[in-house]
């Protein structure tokens, strides 16, 4: 059940049918050449390689996620509502303290953007998620491409539409967030299941510890407290050891205890 909740959930803030975020009234696509989807399944290859040298495989899910979660059903134009449009390269986006940290995912992707100029952005942030997740063991997700880059910083979303790191009211604060996006309670309690992947630290999101036994040693860049035991792996092991997790050395903040 949660993971088919992920997939709907994911379909709809990463464009559904290609657009730039869920778009029930409007469409914001592009019709993809034959090329486009050599350079896209070619580019697919490419994430494969940086994946299985770098173990950067949570912060891809993050880069996503973040360029698809300022998603505003509520606005009609584009590029005023979000979603994943490509505006996370942008260094207006990029400083919102939520984004802390991903200048490194950017690093890793621009070259395969550099290789690879037909592809948007857009759907270079998704393909990357989604190809992590899929090498982390997850499932392989129906993506589909299309979604159209904006073009200036200026254009770039406001901040404060991603989750908070410690809210005073989880509860509250993720309806009021993820509401928005237009996703309901057993979408909120899936999505946050992808916390199976990666870690925390202090100095991006000031939650968690510098190190534990489960990450001082790599793999991948060291340090940062995780969810899990085996936070490279895509799994359910998130809901079922929220229990046990209290001084376990994997990170047990409130949206855990909120989303049970």
């Amino acid at each position: 059940v949660l993971l088919n909740c992920a997939r709907k959930a994911a379909r709809r803030v990463r464009g559904g049918a290609g657009a730039a975020g869920v778009v029930p009234r409007l469409r914001v696509v592009r019709c993809m050449a034959a090329s486009e989807a050599a350079q896209l399944k070619s580019a697919r290859e490419d994430i494969k390689e940086i994946l299985k040298t770098t173990y950067c495989h949570p912060i891809l899910v993050r880069l996503g996620w973040h360029d698809s979660g300022t998603y505003d059903k509520n606005i009609e134009e584009w590029p005023q509502r979000g979603g994943a449009d490509g505006s996370l390269r942008f260094d207006p986006e990029l400083s919102h303290g939520a984004n802390a940290g991903l200048t490194n995912a950017l690093k890793l992707i621009q070259p395969i953007k550099d290789k690879y100029p037909g592809i948007t952005y857009a759907d270079l942030f998704q393909l990357a998620s989604a190809t992590a997740i899929e090498e982390a063991g997850g499932p392989k997700l129906p993506m589909k491409y299309g979604r159209v880059d904006i073009t200036a910083p200026e254009q770039c979303p406001p901040e404060g539409r991603l989750p908070d790191a410690g809210p005073r009211l989880p509860a509250e604060h993720l309806r009021e967030v993820f509401y928005r996006m237009g996703l309901d309670d057993k979408e909120i309690v899936a999505l946050s299941g992808a916390h199976t992947l990666g870690r925390s630290r202090p100095d991006r999101s000031g939650w968690g510890k510098p190190e534990t036994k489960y990450t001082k040693d790599g793999p991948g860049e060291p340090g940062g407290q995780s969810w899990t035991a085996e936070w490279l792996k895509f799994d359910n092991s998130y809901f079922k050891g929220h229990k046990r997790a209290k001084g376990s050395g994997a990170s047990s903040i409130a949206y855990r205890c909120c989303a049970i």
